[in-house]
């Protein structure tokens, strides 16, 4: 028994010349191999997010409920936004 199924899926022509590239250049054999890799890098960041949300948001959801007190004013979260923002415009980064 076959442990895969033929799919017929439609991409954007600079999609496509990417899955041909990589074969191509030998780094997969066939482009269902190029497409399973970028679903298992989907699933990977979906079980990345998934945990994240878990384990720190909830978290800190959990700490704010338990004590309000801890938490940012909205207003005072965007000042600073826009103060950090303001700063970059003006020091420019250096690597």
């Amino acid at each position: 028994m076959r442990n895969t199924q033929a799919i017929s899926v439609t991409l954007p022509h600079d999609m496509v010349a990417m899955v041909k590239a990589k074969v191509a250049s030998g780094e997969y054999a066939t482009e269902s191999e190029v497409i399973r890799d970028g679903l298992r890098t989907l699933l990977a960041r979906d079980a990345a997010l998934e945990n994240w949300l878990r384990g720190e948001v909830a978290k800190s959801y959990d700490e704010f409920a338990a004590d309000p007190g801890i938490g940012i004013p909205s207003d005072e979260v965007m000042a600073r936004l826009r103060a950090s923002y303001r700063e970059r415009l003006v020091t420019p980064r250096t690597r």
